[in-house]
């Protein structure tokens, strides 16, 4: 549970805040105060650090045990979580990094009460992509949350949601109110406004490229798959969303055909899981067919995942500029 790949070498000082968003500098700030405060316990028990983190674990303080950093997709959140993890001055054997979907995936493997002593142990838990989809999944997080902070663990997170409305839109939110309530009682919420870095200043994404350059590109690149897109739906309903991450090691460039809107709901949110961990690995994506900003239909961009979407649109077009090289030197 570390950062991936793209995250691994970021720190605050390769975040470049836009000076017209104040409100980046100021989240900046805010996280490089709270890693110091998150440094090795010192000998005899007494700890102290931001938002009173430091305390014994007798008299655990009231408020926030943690940040939460809301915005828009492309903001620089995960990469400001990430320097967070890097910038706290403890081993790395006692912090842990991972999406919110790793987490669930953590328990259902480990179960829930060695999850809790695993975890106990650290120092800092960042949970990127804070979504809450299901009852089960909102229970089973306030819960293990709750644990860990009368455990002394801080935490961080990042979501396009802010806590007290998670779930919203998603499942009947107001039946489990007081699980969702208790989530954001963990939480300082910051604020980050801006635009998606990802294309700021940035021409438009590449077209579509033909299924003959795609899959001549994916004939001469060492390491690269060639899939159907329909077909590539169908394999991920059998795979796990816990596996995608396995499923796209030592893969080099995605080469897609004949891409298409996406059929249902199902199929586009494993879709948004392994665009997130391709984005992740920095795999270049390569496709013929619909550009990615036609792959949700109307009402998918309007219904409760919509924020998932808009943000695997954003991810997948950045992966489809990397790509274009393929092409260009493969012509």
């Amino acid at each position: 549970m570390v950062p991936p790949p793209r995250f691994d070498s970021v720190r605050f000082s390769t975040y470049l805040p836009d000076p017209n968003q104040p409100s980046q500098a100021e989240a900046v700030r805010v996280l490089e105060e709270f890693a110091a405060g998150l440094g090795e316990r010192p000998a005899g028990g007494a700890r102290r650090g931001l938002f009173g983190f430091g305390r014994s674990r007798a008299k655990a303080p009231a408020g926030p045990r943690g940040v939460y950093l809301d915005g828009g997709y492309g903001v620089g959140k995960t990469h400001l979580l990430a320097s967070l993890w890097h910038a706290t001055p403890a081993d790395p054997s006692r912090k842990a990094f991972g999406t919110f979907v790793e987490l669930t995936n953590l328990v259902g493997a480990l179960g829930f009460q060695k999850t809790v002593e695993t975890l106990s142990g650290h120092r800092l838990l960042c949970i990127d992509e804070f979504e809450l989809d299901d009852p089960g999944d909102t229970v089973l997080v306030s819960t293990l949350l709750g644990r860990l902070v009368e455990a002394g663990v801080a935490l961080a997170a990042t979501s396009n949601t802010l806590p007290g409305k998670l779930g919203e839109g998603r499942f009947a939110a107001a039946d489990f109110l007081r699980e969702i309530q208790g989530l954001a009682a963990h939480f300082r919420t910051l604020r980050i406004d801006g635009e998606d870095y990802r294309h700021r200043g940035l021409p438009e994404a590449p077209p579509p490229f033909t299924d003959e350059q795609v899959t001549r590109a994916a004939y001469a690149t060492e390491g690269a798959s060639l899939d159907d897109f329909p077909q590539l739906l169908a394999h991920l309903a059998r795979v796990h969303p816990s596996r995608y991450g396995a499923l796209t090691e030592g893969v080099t460039a995605v080469c897609l055909t004949d891409v298409q809107p996406v059929p249902d709901q199902s199929t586009a949110l494993r879709l948004v899981v392994l665009a997130d961990r391709l984005y992740d690995r920095e795999v270049p994506v390569l496709a013929s067919g619909l550009p990615f900003d036609r792959l949700f239909g109307e009402e998918m961009l309007k219904g409760g995942y919509r924020k998932k979407y808009f943000r695997a649109i954003s991810r997948l077009t950045a992966l489809a500029r990397d790509a274009q090289r393929l092409v260009d030197t493969h012509a």
